[in-house]
């Protein structure tokens, strides 16, 4: 690392920062990400204090912050927090950190539906993410979430608690500790990453992030296969399915929902990089 300030303004600790990520060839973005969180300041707030000291106490947890990220830990696991469709979500290492293309599976199913009430379930929810935020939106509709993780759940279920959010929460593995219910709504951004491709992945995912919601057997497919199975009796009639997906999955998934599913309509969607990474399963 370069020579620590003695004393550093906000700009001066910031500046130090992205020069110890950068040489670390880690995300410099993250030295600004981390300030923002320990200071409690917004983007206009630390603007203002730029020319400032940095209080004695944030600068040296800033330090260990940064340590901690130049050796490869992912900056909203150190800070425990993770930004969401405008949400403030807790994380940990129980659960995945929530990426923004999530966030365009989110503002899909908000266009599709302005009905005042729903029942909505989101399967494989980690952090509660995209329950939360689909509550945040739509406060009428009716909000389930699942996951396999117990960990996971605590998680999802202490982000509820902090935004005051009525989501219920189950654990289950798919449907099966679910109640005997349909919905109108199924989301899921499940595990999706086959184990052969361990090889090209970040260092910092595989080390940090949960395996359980990362990896699926059958290259990946194990759970869009056992959906395409069964989802249609947990669905209301004309309901529907929204899925993400692996950017290489698409073509696949397809097939899988339209043989199972061969009067349903299944639509691919493309994120906003151009990658096939939603689809739709609509039943008639």
């Amino acid at each position: 690392m370069t020579k620590l300030p003695e004393q550093p303004t906000y700009f001066e600790a910031q500046r130090w920062a992205s020069f110890c990520l950068t040489t670390a060839n880690q995300p410099a973005d993250a030295a600004r990400f981390l300030l923002l969180g320990l200071t409690k300041l917004d983007q206009t707030q630390l603007l203002v204090h730029y020319r400032e000291p940095l209080p004695r106490a944030i600068w040296e947890k800033y330090q260990a912050s940064i340590q901690r990220v130049v050796a490869g830990e992912p900056a909203q696991y150190v800070l425990g927090r993770a930004p969401f469709y405008g949400l403030d979500l807790h994380v940990d290492p129980a659960v995945l950190i929530p990426r923004v293309e999530t966030e365009e599976l989110v503002d899909w199913i908000l266009t599709d539906y302005a009905e005042p009430a729903l029942t909505v379930l989101d399967i494989g929810t980690g952090s509660g993410a995209i329950a939360l935020a689909l509550q945040t939106a739509r406060p009428a509709w009716q909000l389930t979430a699942s996951d396999i993780s117990a960990a996971a759940l605590q998680v999802a279920k202490q982000n509820a608690q902090e935004l005051r959010l009525p989501v219920t929460f189950y654990q289950s593995d798919l449907f099966a500790g679910l109640p005997a219910t349909s919905y109108d709504v199924i989301v899921s951004n499940p595990p999706y990453i086959a184990t052969s491709e361990t090889a090209v992945m970040d260092a910092n995912v595989l080390d940090y992030e949960p395996k359980q919601a990362l990896f699926a057997d059958h290259q990946g497919l194990a759970i869009y296969e056992q959906l395409a199975q069964t989802v249609a009796t947990h669905l209301a009639p004309q309901g529907r399915l929204y899925l993400e997906f692996g950017y290489q999955q698409g073509p696949t998934v397809k097939r899988l929902f339209e043989q199972a599913l061969p009067t349903a309509e299944v639509t691919l969607r493309q994120d906003m990089s151009g990658h096939d990474r939603m689809l739709r399963v609509a039943l008639p």
